[in-house]
């Protein structure tokens, strides 16, 4: 399905005329408009709240601990790396706070890559960190050679936060036939308990074609797909050989990425970072009633200059100023977003940080 189904001729002719504005004057389409006062959410800023020396900081997957503290599954790598070290040498560990006010201390590392010829021999990335029953599943990213192409997700297993986790010898979900839109990788990965009694594993990919032959800074086409299965540990099966959330029919390439998912009122939320649709700096807030058919993205957050004042940053931190790998922390009860988290440029370090917000409406 393409998320051009979900647009009327209307809204489809406004974008794309704005799509061809933008190109005339040199600029992304959405700079000609002001969303100022439209994103879906409402966030008080708390701050950077986990920051280390030497080291780059992404992915951060909070949860509520039986201890009444948060626990942050968070992904990190060393600064020498550079920005690009998450794909050759990142590790994911565990953080504490008593509270998401409140700074948040490193206490261990859950996952680092393994070397040798395991699937995740280079990098673990991307955690999600989420409760069944009795039981804590943390989703993830590996691959095998610090390259994009053997991007794999897969799911450790634990009774506590604390451990000992059971590390997989296999990835949880492969990409598709060569020729398929997600032949490259499977990576990014969402995860929801569906209204179908299954579970729904959402995954980013893109074909590798595409990326090997198209020019410009972004290539290839990051979509969405959806893997159901009975039980979190899978098998899962591909709902489609097509994604649900595909933003290729648009101009600029507009695609997404970092998404994530929530059940609330009884249809599934989900907020990812925009990569073309109105910017590069926004966050997207999309809604479903069956994980496939979704609505026209409208904004979740503005960009982080919209939030707070910081000083200029240093020429190497050229993703500055926007927050990426959305979470949502959920209130205790599960009713409703609480908290937002995030990852973004800067800091007394010069890398990257966590970041949280207080949604005050959403």
């Amino acid at each position: 399905m393409s998320q051009s189904d979900n647009l009327t001729r209307k809204d489809f002719l406004k974008i794309s005329g704005l799509g061809m504005m933008g190109v005339v004057l040199g600029s992304s389409f959405t700079n000609t408009l002001d969303f100022s006062d439209k994103p879906y959410f409402n966030l008080k800023p708390i701050g950077r709240s986990l920051e280390l020396d030497g080291y780059f900081i992404w992915c951060s997957s909070p949860i509520w601990g039986e201890d009444g503290k948060v626990h942050l599954f968070y992904s990190r790598w060393k600064k020498e790396k550079g920005m690009g070290g998450w794909l050759n040498g990142s590790e994911i560990c565990r953080a504490e706070a008593n509270s998401p006010f409140d700074e948040f201390q490193h206490k261990e590392i859950i996952l680092a890559p393994r070397g040798g010829e395991f699937w995740d021999a280079t990098t673990c990335h991307n955690p999600l960190i989420k409760k069944v029953d009795d039981q804590y599943y943390l989703f993830f990213m590996g691959n095998s050679n610090g390259k994009t192409n053997t991007k794999r997700i897969g799911l450790a297993t634990s009774k506590s936060l604390t451990g000992e986790w059971t590390r997989p010898e296999k990835p949880l979900l492969l990409p598709g036939e060569k020729g398929a839109w997600d032949d490259h990788c499977t990576t990014n990965p969402a995860f929801v308990k569906g209204n179908d009694g299954k579970y729904w594993l959402f995954y980013k990919s893109w074909n590798t074609n595409e990326y090997e032959t198209q020019k410009g800074a972004i290539r290839g086409n990051r979509k969405y797909g959806l893997a159901k299965a009975d039980s979190p540990m899978g098998p899962y099966q591909k709902v489609s050989e097509n994604p649900v959330i595909d933003f290729s029919s648009l101009p600029n390439n507009a695609q997404l990425e970092d998404a994530f998912i929530w059940m609330q009122n009884a249809k599934f939320h989900m907020i990812a970072r925009d990569m073309g649709f109105y910017n590069h700096e926004y966050g997207l807030h999309l809604t479903t009633k069956d994980g496939v058919k979704w609505t026209k993205p409208e904004i979740a957050y503005l960009n982080m200059q919209h939030y707070i004042k910081e000083p200029t940053p240093p020429k190497h931190l050229k993703r500055f100023g926007r927050l990426e790998r959305p979470m949502i922390l959920m209130s205790k009860d599960g009713k409703r977003p609480q908290f937002l988290f995030g990852a973004t440029q800067g800091g007394k370090f010069e890398t990257s940080t966590a970041f949280v917000f207080e949604i005050l409406k959403g």
